[in-house]
């Protein structure tokens, strides 16, 4: 049904639309940007910043949006399968089970549950995004929560006018098909468009999945002062994944079989955003968004038997299922105010910001069997809830011609509440307020050359299930970091760099690893996180330019409680990238290496394996690994673009997580496709 409505929806829109008259009044739909268009977006942030830029993404031909930001320095991920259906991404020596980095679609948060928890249980599709904007350092405290690690904003297509139809052939019998359809008015002032997806694969390992995407977008420029936008979406995807992976022999015999080829993860999401600007005069604007979602994840397993399992070397499954099923519903609305003014006799630019956000997921367990399939008694249903209030300032101040500061300070007041109606409603709540000051700055040395720097506290709330274990508030505060930050970026010549040196003092991390789904109360305590990005660019001439990137964290690591000492799991010391690319008129391509380097699975960092089921939650130390990718894309005409890919070209075996045994990063694969412009 929901696919004869989404089939439904996408040949409303695919009518015949009619070429406007050129303008150069094209109106955009008015989201909030975390860093922005304008000529001097970058020199204005006090934090590094990463741009990935439709252009890049067309060449590298990413197959999720984790495949891209893997690219991007300092950031970790731990992918599960080749699309990336859940998000794993750590920054600067997070972990990169463990979400402390907002991420954001058109400034809208996309995790289903910020306060609430799960955060990792949606992902935007990479077929829908047009920008990826990362933002690290003090400039990220205009955001939250659980701006640690940073931000992330992807930014979503705008179709251009006309139909344009894209397909993608993959191995593993990956199929993929989008269609992209716009349309604006005659005086450039009013717009719509629609971007579809269809995808369906057999899956490395026989992971399959079937996704569907639709993405409808409109605005309109009202008058001088007024723009109005709206964004409706509709995902879902039914996946063959599971949260367990191969047993050590089966690893190390090489095996690619789906360890649970019973096991489905069924995600569904519908969300609706509406979007409003006023110009209030030539140094004043009010930016308002109101955003709502609901999110489905029934995650259906089947119960293993683990001796047998044990003398197996494989997962021996049982005919009792399980399923897991959760709802999120969140409804926000966030309002900036942007104000030039010299107030203090210099040169300033100030925001004020509020933003109120509910969120509500309802849990139910249900236990089922073979044979009734997905049905049977729910012996486990609770309410999880959240209400937040958010308040912020901050002000860049220009001192000088070559020196700008900018102060801030966020407030976070959050209500968490927890009822289990399977216990005659009992319920338990908590609340806490955050404040959250920082100071950022930028100098312009040269005109090659800006120092950047600053120091915030930054914080992630403690989801309902740590923060109300055993429905008991376990006066837990938000986990809290005080980060630093030093930089210096510029342009010189056919040069570009960029040098940040971090340091993160956590004082009450929460890290649940791998080795104890429970823990809760007692917190990971200290950590401390430092290092360094390097960020290098060169354009070598006919056509050639190098990029490259390394990251090195000689310190993630625990300073109190029972792991003080280990290095935080997932957390590698190592992490590098280049890229040769090769661009003439119509022709691009890129060689790239992507290098990650040792890392272990869990607090405790044991080294070893554990040889069988009997291990539960696994741990070990996941070797390095390097990955050569090759893509080319031609435009043959005005109307005919073809693209084609090689991953992994070295076929390289290598580990890119564990869960409940290990997870394989998917062997050489191939690519091609095209996109027509009807």
């Amino acid at each position: 049904m929901k696919r004869t409505l989404m089939a439904a929806a996408v040949a409303a829109i695919l009518q015949p639309v009619a070429v406007v008259a050129d303008s150069d009044r094209l109106v955009t739909l008015p989201v909030i940007e975390v860093i922005g268009k304008r000529e001097d977006a970058v020199s204005r942030q006090t934090g590094s910043v990463v741009i990935i830029d439709r252009e890049r993404l067309d060449v590298l031909l990413p197959m999720s949006t984790e495949d891209a930001l893997r690219r991007v320095p300092g950031i970790n991920t731990k992918s599960e399968e080749e699309t990336s259906i859940v998000a794993n991404v750590g920054l600067r020596g997070l972990s990169a089970s463990e979400s402390k980095s907002l991420i954001l679609e058109d400034g809208v948060p996309v995790a289903p549950g910020l306060f609430i928890g799960n955060e990792r249980y949606f992902n935007p599709r990479i077929q829908r995004v047009d920008r990826i904007e990362v933002l690290k350092g003090s400039a990220s405290l205009r955001y939250g929560p659980s701006t640690i690690g940073g931000v992330i904003n992807y930014q979503t297509r705008t179709p251009d006018e006309g139909v344009a139809v894209a397909t993608r052939l993959a191995s593993f019998g990956t199929r993929e098909a989008t269609i992209e359809a716009g349309t604006r008015s005659e005086s450039g002032d009013a717009f719509a468009g629609v971007v579809a997806t269809h995808a369906q694969s057999d899956g490395f390992m026989d992971k399959g999945y079937d996704m569907n995407d639709l993405m409808l977008k409109a605005g309109m420029q009202v008058n001088d002062e007024h723009a109005l936008g709206v964004k409706f979406s509709y995902h879902e995807n039914d996946a063959n994944i599971s949260y367990r992976g191969l047993l050590l022999e089966d690893y190390r015999e090489g095996r690619t079989y789906n360890p649970a080829p019973d096991d489905y993860f069924l995600t569904d999401r519908i969300s609706l955003d509406l979007s409003h600007e006023w110009q209030l005069g030539e140094r004043a604007t009010l930016k308002t968004l109101a955003y709502w979602s609901e999110v489905t994840r029934d995650y259906w397993r089947y119960n293993v038997d683990t001796a047998a399992s044990d003398a197996a070397g494989r997962w021996v499954y049982m005919d009792d299922l399980t399923g897991n099923n959760r709802s999120f519903e969140r409804f926000g609305v966030e309002t900036r105010l942007n104000l030039q003014h010299s107030l203090f006799g210099m040169a300033s630019d100030a925001e004020f910001g509020l933003r109120f956000m509910q969120e509500e997921s309802d849990d139910t367990r249900i236990r089922a069997t073979r044979a009734a399939d997905r049905t049977g008694i729910n012996d486990r249903h609770r309410v999880d809830s959240a209400d937040s209030v958010a308040a912020y300032v901050h002000n860049r101040i220009e001192v000088t011609d070559r020196l700008a500061v900018t102060p801030g300070l966020r407030v976070e007041a959050y209500k968490q509440k927890r009822v289990i109606l399977t216990e005659n409603n009992a319920s338990e709540d908590t609340s806490n307020t955050e404040f959250l000051p920082g100071l950022g700055a930028t100098f312009q040395i040269t005109d090659a050359a800006q120092l950047y720097g600053g120091v915030y506290r930054a914080f992630s709330p403690a989801s309902n299930g740590v923060a109300l274990d055993g429905l008991t508030d376990q006066d837990l505060e938000g986990e809290q970091s005080v980060n630093y930050e030093l930089g210096i970026r510029g342009l010189q010549g056919a040069l570009n760099y960029e040098l940040a040196l971090f340091y993160m003092d956590f004082e009450n991390q929460v890290v649940t690893g791998n080795t104890d789904p429970n823990l809760s109360q007692s917190n990971a305590g200290e950590t401390i996180h430092q290092g360094m990005e390097l960020v290098l660019g060169y354009e070598l001439g006919g056509g050639f330019s190098l990029d490259t990137n390394f990251t090195w964290v000689p310190e993630s690591e625990f300073r109190s409680g029972p792991d003080r000492g280990n290095r935080l799991p997932y957390a590698p010391e190592y992490l590098a990238n280049a890229s040769l690319n090769y661009s003439d008129g119509a022709l691009s391509t890129a060689l790239t290496a992507h290098y990650r380097g040792e890392q272990f699975g869990d607090p405790t960092n044991q080294e070893a394996f554990p040889e069988g089921a009997a291990g539960g939650l696994w741990g070990g130390l996941m070797p390095s690994y390097t990955l050569f990718d090759a893509m080319a894309r031609y435009t043959v005409n005005r109307q005919l673009t073809v693209f084609g890919a090689v991953k992994n070209i070295g076929d390289r075996r290598y580990i890119t997580g564990l869960r409940q045994g290990i997870y394989v990063g998917p062997e050489r694969s191939f690519e091609v496709g095209l996109r027509y412009q009807l």
